[in-house]
């Protein structure tokens, strides 16, 4: 196949490549679920909380947080979870085969830590855990004491008074890998335009065209990749689904000596990742449109929350400010497939799982469309559900 890559901007300049890097199936869960409610709507009205809805009206917003909060039940999200289990075992494995195909970049094993100012904050990771497991999925975790997670981990602060540690997962440098990705792309014949904003995708006889400004593109079949700006172009195609930017944050700063490993703080809802010699920090959840503007209060917010967890840092030296809109759907599952119009695709609505979920996406999609065959792996998250 002859592919062509039509960019509205640059690579990376989407929900790539400020995010954690984290390649981890073991957490890729339904984001709606009972707890979301009692939390969100406590999260909401507190100042600094790492989740956010700007105060502004928004009907689509207001009608897409209803929605979600129809799903916050404990029926749809086991449901969802065994959707999500098939997927999640070939993740890695999707990986290895993007490296044998030629993509050259670091894919590092790490066990990932969670830490805890108390053992009891940590029941909401473990009833997720077991969730996971219900669904068939390997989890292998170890629960840490305070002297065993700062040996592990010596940057954490005496705050820290138990872990988790989930091991066998993985990390990448986001924008590292993604651009061995074009990279690839590139040399085994594939053309990558940038800056060339799609306006709407049309079938016309027996082919689909995507259009731009510039000009119109034919083609075979068309993946409309496009993350949290998907519904504009493939709602005209019967996708109902509804998708809305939860914008991630994050930053880089200096650290005295390298982090170990990746470290998840659930109850703060940060995250950091290894990256040589600083660290790259994340978290927010902030619901707004993609294209709306960094809001640095997120960003202090983050800092405030961290201080307190992590020694060893220069915060006077903070580079790389960064948002993205992570693509989520209502009910918390991608939109992986064909479209009702025959050669018109989607591959959207990861959430906060699309570096864990994105080249195994890729192949499965691939394959449907090579044999028209619909993998079983991605039945359960029909475009047309």
């Amino acid at each position: 196949m002859r592919v062509t890559v039509i960019d509205r901007n640059q690579e990376l300049a989407g929900a790539s490549s400020g995010n954690a890097g984290f390649v981890s199936p073991a957490h890729c869960v339904p984001l709606p679920e009972p707890n979301l409610l009692k939390y969100g709507l406590r999260a909401i009205f507190t100042p600094g909380s790492p989740v956010c809805v700007p105060l502004r009206g928004d009907l689509r917003r207001a009608k897409f947080l209803f929605e979600m909060a129809g799903h916050c039940t404990s029926a749809a999200w086991h449901r969802a979870m065994w959707a999500y289990s098939p997927l999640n075992a070939l993740a890695i494995g999707a990986y290895d085969a993007q490296r044998d195909g030629g993509v050259i970049a670091d894919f590092t094993t790490a066990d990932l830590v969670s830490g805890f100012r108390d053992p009891r904050d940590a029941s909401g990771l473990f009833e997720e855990f077991g969730g996971v497991v219900d669904a068939g999925q390997s989890v292998g975790i170890e629960l840490l004491t305070a002297d065993e997670v700062h040996r592990l981990e010596p940057h954490l602060s005496s705050a820290i008074r138990f872990g988790v540690l989930l091991r066998d997962q993985r990390f990448v440098t986001p924008r590292t890998y993604g651009k061995a990705l074009s990279q690839s792309v590139s040399d085994r014949g594939g053309e990558i335009i940038e800056h060339s904003l799609v306006s709407e995708v049309v079938r016309i006889g027996n082919r689909v065209v995507a259009r731009t400004l510039a000009r119109d593109f034919d083609a075979d079949a068309i993946v409309l990749a496009n993350g949290a700006w998907v519904s504009e172009l493939a709602g005209p195609h019967g996708v109902r689904v509804p998708v809305y930017a939860g914008r991630g944050y994050s930053f880089t700063v200096p650290i005295d000596s390298p982090l170990k490993r990746p470290v998840h703080f659930p109850g703060s809802r940060l995250g950091i990742t290894p990256d040589g010699n600083r660290v790259r920090v994340v978290g927010v959840m902030e619901f707004d449109e993609p294209d709306a503007p960094l809001r640095r209060s997120r960003i202090n917010s983050m800092i405030r929350g961290l201080k307190p967890l992590i020694t060893g840092v220069d915060w006077d030296e903070r580079s790389d400010d960064w948002v993205g809109p992570r693509p989520l759907t209502s009910d918390g599952m991608p939109i992986i497939g064909e479209t009702a119009t025959p050669g018109i695709y989607v591959a959207s609505g990861h959430g906060m799982w699309g570096m864990t979920l994105g080249p195994v996406t890729g192949q499965l999609l691939a394959e449907e469309i090579a044999t028209g065959r619909t993998p079983i792996e991605i039945a359960p998250f029909s475009a047309l559900r």
